[in-house]
């Protein structure tokens, strides 16, 4: 679905017909984060299961030849009422991974310290880990009688993914084939890439009944220098600035809170409402949101509350779908 920015009904193309809808010379800005294999299984002393969803870490340490120790912020399963100092069991027969509780807080947040045999937790986590797929799609398998498939790790990843470190993937790039990513460079676009790291709070609802009350969780992101200069070149120009995906809205707009963008590591909590103001992306390429969601308030706050509800009806009623693997929708910024 293609809309122009702030007014205007919807129009129709296929994904492959991007390159021609994008308004001339654009600059179109990816985010590369990879999806690592964070879903750890494991067990606790009494034998009960339990998990972890590894989210961001926080401190690592040698403390001897082939180890490693590394304390992580995880989300995690059924560790209960279990007591800081007591310790999980990650590994398997092959690989020895274990886990001490070292700080808990509300909704299975929780600090562990992760000690086993290798370079690092991720090494071992891309033996042993399992890709987190998005909630609807495990329920699906489940119904079905289906398990984890080692189809995941490529399938659920963007095809220009570099970076370890998210815990779901930036869904507008799914879209895009190495076809596609040539045929816009052909048509004489521009694009670059940034790195931010999708957390689960990106799709944490909004459950406040004041929206603005909701507050947004941090995530790491990273600008290259050729990037920022990429998106100040264009914007000194006059040239459109294209965020594939909402998470690159959100790094391009914190990294430019003081001015011009800033290269280099950051973290964002930024949460746009209706009424915000963009000061670097001009057009937007998303999915289409749930309710009450912070995605969908951030193409409401893009293009408009009205033209939003409107495009969505559209969307319905054209049979349009939604979630991970739906449609896309272009925003397009005024010529």
């Amino acid at each position: 679905m293609v809309l122009d920015r702030g007014g205007g009904g919807a129009k129709h193309a296929a994904f492959s017909d991007l390159p021609r809808v994008l308004r001339p010379d654009s600059l179109l800005v990816l985010n590369d984060t990879r999806v690592m294999p964070a879903r750890l299984r494991g067990s606790k002393p009494t034998g009960g299961a339990t998990e972890a969803l590894l989210i961001r870490q926080i401190s690592a340490a040698s403390p001897g030849s082939g180890h490693f120790e590394e304390d992580w912020e995880v989300l995690a399963r059924g560790i209960g009422r279990m007591p800081q100092d007591a310790r999980l069991d990650f590994g398997t027969p092959e690989l020895s991974l274990t886990a001490e509780i070292v700080q808990r807080g509300p909704r299975g947040a929780s600090v562990l310290r992760f000690q086993g045999r290798g370079p690092s937790l991720l090494a071992v986590a891309d033996q042993i880990g399992v890709i987190p797929l998005p909630p609807y799609i495990e329920a699906a398998r489940r119904r079905a009688g289906e398990g984890d498939s080692p189809e995941d790790r490529e399938r659920y990843q963007t095809v220009y993914a570099r970076e370890p470190g998210a815990v779901a993937a930036p869904t507008a790039g799914l879209h895009f084939t190495e076809e596609v990513l040539e045929a816009v460079r052909t048509a004489g676009h521009e694009v670059v890439r940034l790195t931010l790291h999708v957390g689960p709070g990106t799709f944490r609802p909004v459950e406040a009944e004041d929206p603005s009350q909701h507050e947004m969780d941090a995530e790491r992101y990273e600008i290259p220098a050729a990037t920022a200069e990429a998106v100040e070149r264009a914007r000194a120009q006059g040239r459109p600035v294209v965020a594939v995906g909402t998470t690159v809205v959100r790094a391009l707009e914190s990294a430019a809170a003081g001015g011009p963008v800033a290269a280099g590591p950051g973290s964002t909590r930024l949460y746009l409402l209706p009424g915000a103001r963009f000061r670097v992306v001009t057009d937007l390429l998303t999915n289409f949101h749930l309710p009450r969601s912070t995605l969908l308030m951030l193409v409401a706050a893009f293009t408009g509350r009205e033209q939003v509800l409107a495009a969505y009806a559209a969307a319905v009623e054209a049979g349009y779908r939604f979630y991970s693997y739906g449609d896309a929708m272009f925003i397009r910024g005024a010529a």
